[in-house]
């Protein structure tokens, strides 16, 4: 498998911190992400690319075998197990091995050594076993707006060399990650295929606030309406529907919609629920009638 500088394709130096790792990656996922670059094949490689860079490279330990292993480093613990085995069988006769970019033996060279290249197993003690490897798991992010998931909906992901079609469930949060099992890089020796695990980002194109499963919004209503009452209309995500304001609320009253919020994950028919909060207008550039009237109320209270 030919060798793929993941540093260099995020265009940082090996040094590079955890948060600079970051950077450079967001910088990159906005200028290739598929949905800006349609018909874009390269642009759709190189973010797959990117993925599978920010994968290896923001896990410190996955990180950590990379730069000691190079292409290798998904093999990293078989190879520790197959040397600790050979120094074992060789009455503890040692040689040193490092990544394949280093100056020592080439740590390919001594994995094929070990398991024969093309999946021809290795001997220990005069036997034969064949050793399997799963392929590498792949990263990918799907961007939806807040009122593309209120149902469960069907999206065509391309990776690149494939298209796979996929049933998202309503609900899905924002950050929330889930894994596609079979997926991912090829496996070795006739081992599984890694897995894809697919982060969304959901925009919130409305005008709630979304907290986990519930809806906050605020909804203005006049100090008429809040001193005697009224029934008014709010929009929810499913449509208006009629609320009556209780004579004398006050300002920042929060009442509850039960059901009226976002679908719940993987939960058919549960919602959570929307959260209005009145917020009382006061009135300006008053008459003077109606300031006479505001001043014979003040009395009579």
């Amino acid at each position: 498998m030919e060798f793929i500088d993941y540093y260099k394709i995020l265009e940082i130096d090996k040094k590079a911190s955890q948060a600079d790792i970051k950077k450079a990656y967001r910088k990159l996922a906005r200028k290739l992400h598929p949905d800006l670059n349609p018909n874009d094949k390269s642009a759709q490689e190189k973010f797959q690319r990117i993925n599978e860079a920010n994968e290896v490279l923001s896990d410190p330990e996955k990180r950590k075998k990379y730069d000691q292993y190079g292409k290798d480093w998904e093999h990293a613990d078989a190879f520790e197990e197959a040397k600790r085995n050979q120094r074992s069988s060789s009455g503890g006769n040692r040689r040193t091995y490092s990544s394949s970019t280093g100056s020592q033996e080439d740590f390919s060279d001594f994995f094929e050594s070990m398991f024969g290249g093309a999946g021809s197993g290795f001997s220990g003690g005069g036997r034969q076993r064949s050793t399997q490897f799963k392929g590498q798991d792949l990263n990918a992010t799907l961007k939806l707006n807040l009122l593309d998931i209120l149902e469960d909906q069907k999206q065509t992901l391309d990776l690149g060399a494939k298209k796979i079609r996929i049933t998202i469930p309503a609900g899905v949060e924002d950050g929330q990650t889930i894994k596609i099992a079979g997926y991912g890089g090829e496996g070795m020796n006739g081992g599984p295929k890694g897995d894809l695990y697919l982060t969304f980002e959901i925009n919130n194109n409305t005008n709630f606030k979304r907290v986990k499963n519930d809806l906050y919004k605020n909804e203005s209503i006049s100090l008429y309406d809040a001193m005697l009452g009224s029934s008014i209309e709010v929009e929810t995500l499913t449509g208006k529907v009629k609320l009556k304001v209780k004579p004398e609320t006050q300002n920042d009253t929060k009442v509850k919609l039960k059901g009226k919020g976002m679908p719940v994950y993987k939960k058919k028919g549960a919602h959570g629920d929307l959260y209005i909060t009145y917020k009382v207008i006061m009135p300006t550039k008053l008459s003077e009638k109606e300031k006479e009237l505001f001043k014979q109320l003040s009395e009579l209270r």
